[in-house]
């Protein structure tokens, strides 16, 4: 993969808004750079994924806002039997549960890009799998942009 290839091949579903548009705001935050998480506006409290009502106050008082993209990889798992058949020649690859500590410890999952036994420290960048771009966690339209940032991981265990 590189800054300009994407990390998934062609012929995957591409994900889609749901039909009743309760999570359009978290797409179009992705078309426009942004990670946009629903949150109470009564209690204040973040929740994934999106809801008609508030997981802590039952508050029908839902909005979305921008968060950082810094989490920590909570938990992964390394996937050697592909579960589409044009993943067949990309395995093993690693999926990770995410946590966004400055987003009330939201969890979100995406794939781990690159060779986490090479680079940067305790750092990873993730692409997201959107409308016209494939991969696990970035921002539609350009490759090598960063959307999440994630920290505490044990490259040795991946």
């Amino acid at each position: 993969m590189t800054a300009t290839q994407p990390y998934l091949p062609p012929g995957l579903p591409t994900p889609v808004p749901s039909d009743d548009g309760l999570d359009a705001p978290y797409w179009e935050g992705l078309r426009n750079e942004r990670l946009m998480l629903q949150r109470c506006r009564d209690c204040t409290t973040w929740q994934w994924g999106p809801e008609l009502v508030c997981h802590r106050c039952h508050s029908f008082d839902l909005g979305y806002e921008a968060t950082p993209g810094n989490g920590i990889i909570y938990s992964h798992q390394r996937v050697w039997h592909p579960v589409h058949p044009v993943l067949a020649g990309r395995c093993p690859y690693i999926v990770v549960l995410v946590e966004l500590p400055d987003a009330g410890r939201v969890r979100l999952v995406g794939n781990l890009l690159g060779d986490p036994h090479q680079g940067g420290g305790n750092a990873a960048q993730f692409e997201s799998y959107t409308f016209c771009m494939q991969g696990g966690w970035s921002m539609m339209g350009a490759a090598s942009s960063s959307l999440l940032t994630c920290s505490g991981w044990d490259r040795d265990r991946l």
